[in-house]
């Protein structure tokens, strides 16, 4: 069943047959860690912005808002807030390799939505949503960081052939 495709009621009654998917979502892997690199989670735990302003928002729709108004990229680091000069050979390029820098918006507000412990139709939310890219975006990579490695073809095939229109 494609992830798109759940219904959302947790009672396990069957509509036309189908069980209806339970609302909850397993989370694979570093339950502390949510599978960040730990240069970029200690600089997300370290930073105000995530322990100031996103620690406030309570809400999904909070959270959602936040996205929208404040992420204007989905890269680690905030552009040249990183220092890779003086580091030799091939580390000096390689993502995650390295001092840290400003880690984004976008990754602090991605950890926030780990500790909301989002559902699954949160989840199907975030990847249908239309007003930001960058929403989408922040869902898929939820999805990348805290579900079963075989459980990720069901959450991404709907979208492979998407008509949504490119920002």
């Amino acid at each position: 069943m494609k992830a798109g495709a759940y219904e959302y009621e947790e009672d396990g009654e069957k509509t036309q047959g189908v069980p209806k998917k339970a609302n909850g979502l397993p989370i694979w892997g570093n339950e502390k860690t949510m599978n960040l690199n730990p240069l970029i989670l200690t600089n997300i735990q370290s930073s105000q912005y995530f322990k100031v302003n996103l620690y406030q928002l309570k809400t999904y729709h909070e959270v959602i808002d936040e996205i929208y108004y404040n992420v204007t990229h989905l890269e680690p680091w905030e552009k040249g807030s990183r220092k890779t000069s003086g580091q030799t050979g091939m580390c000096g390029g390689v993502r995650g390799v390295g001092a840290g820098g400003i880690v984004s918006t976008a990754f602090c507000i991605l950890y926030k939505l780990y500790t909301l412990r989002l559902t699954r139709k949160q989840v199907t939310g975030l990847l249908n949503h239309g007003d930001s890219p960058y929403i989408r975006g922040l869902g898929f990579m939820y999805i990348r960081y805290t579900q079963p490695p075989a459980d990720l073809w069901d959450w991404f095939e709907p979208y492979m052939d998407d008509e949504e229109a490119k920002w």
